[in-house]
Order: structure tokens, then sequence, then C-alpha cells
């Protein structure tokens, strides 16, 4: 039975020592140029040799703007949001009936009630009712945020648009002493939003999905515990 339980704990070490490994999301694997072989050489006897040799070829009359699937191009992290909220409800109600006892034959009506009837009196009883309620409700909520992220991660281009327009995506990991950090990002960039020295900024991203998050001890040590998490949702009825 001890060693069961010691089989048992020993398992439990694994899965969490195996669960703080980073395992590469495909959504924003990096995209690697296609390898095309080279034409065959056909020497010309000229300076100008028209065979193609990846990787050497020499653009005189181009930038270095990636233009290609698998080109690495840097966002500029410079993403910063602010929102606040405020609300404010108060209603009230009041409703008052009275329904006089009616006059029969000049006579008002009287008559006796059984006694399991919760009356004060059974008997020379009428039917004049009357009726009274009254309701308040008042209510103040008030919520604001406030988010910043800078930094910088190198994408490559995964996709090229009819347009012309650059499908990017790409992640940036560290793996730091008490646990990881890893930023991920994709989107869609415009050619001409690319600045000279192959940077863009993360506003300038179309349809970005950019996160930020990590593991490790300093990040559990930021996470609420199940049975506070129980005690803070919105099933717990008191």
């Amino acid at each position: 039975m001890t060693r069961s339980i010691l089989a048992f704990g020993a398992l439990l070490l694994l899965a969490g020592c195996a669960g703080l490994e980073h395992k590469p999301d495909p959504d924003f694997a990096a995209t690697y140029p296609e390898a095309t072989p080279p034409p065959p050489a056909r020497p010309s006897g000229g300076i100008y040799q028209a065979s193609y040799q990846p990787g050497n070829t020499l653009y005189l009359f181009e930038d270095v703007k990636p233009r290609r699937p698998g080109d690495v191009l840097t966002v500029v992290l410079v993403e910063e949001t602010s929102a606040s909220k405020a609300a404010k409800t108060a209603t009230s109600k009041n409703n008052s009936t009275d329904i006089t006892n009616p006059t029969l034959l000049g006579s008002p009506v009287q008559f006796g009630t059984p006694g399991f009837l919760p009356l004060e009196s059974h008997s020379g009883n009428g039917l004049g009712t009357s009726l009274e309620a009254e309701r308040d409700f008042s209510g103040t909520g008030n919520s604001s945020q406030s988010n910043s992220l800078t930094g910088r991660v190198t994408v490559t281009v995964a996709q090229v648009q009819p347009n012309g327009n650059l499908m990017v995506r790409g992640e940036k990991w560290l793996k730091l002493n008490q646990g990881e950090e890893y930023v991920q990002i994709s989107g869609i960039v415009r050619p001409a939003d690319i600045r000279p020295d192959n940077t863009v900024l993360s506003t300038q991203v179309a349809d970005a999905r950019i996160a930020y998050t990590g593991k490790g001890a300093i990040n559990d040590a930021n996470v609420m515990g199940w049975l506070a998490r129980f005690f803070a949702s919105a099933i717990f009825p008191f």
C-alpha cells in the first residue's frame, strides 16, 4: 500500500514538472521559406549571371521590407488601453387600493365568515377591502480598467494576401529562474506601414491577436485558489 502511494505521488510530481514545459502553439508557429532549387547555371561570360542562388541574391533596387513567406518583421508593442464605466439606478413604486363596503337595500352588507379564516372577527363582516404596497430599489456600480504592454516581438510572414498585405505571426518565449513568460502575436500588416528599420507598431496591425501569459511559481502565487474562487463566484448563494 505504501509503495502504491509513493508511486502515485511520484507520478503527480512528474505531471507537475511536465506541466511547466511550454508547448508551442501552432497558431503562432514560425513560417519558414520554401526551398526552391536553383535553375541550371548558364555562364554568359559577363558580370551578370542569370542563375539564382537562394540567400546569395543581391537586390539593387529593393529595400529590406518583408514581402515573402518566411521573411521576418519586428512588431513594436505599444498597447495601452483605459476604460471606465459608472451606473446608478433608483426606482420607487407605491400602490394603494380602497374598496368600500357596498350598501344593499339601504343597509351595509354584513355577514359571518368561517372560523378557519385568519380574520380578527368572524361576525359582522362586510365586503370593504383595502390594499397598500410600496417598493423601492437603489443600485450603484463603478468599474475601471487600465492596461499597458510595451516591448518588441519579431515575427515571420505566414502568407501574402492578393492585395499585398502580410499575414504575420510569432511568439517570444522567455524561461526565467522561477517560471516562463511568453508573448504571442498574429495579425495583418500593410507593407506601407512598415518603417525603414523593418518594424511596425502593434497599433497598425489589423485583426491583431496579442497574448502575454506565463506559468511557474510567480504566476501561481498570483492565482486565487479553487476554494477562494468558489466563494467569489456567482454560484455562491451568500
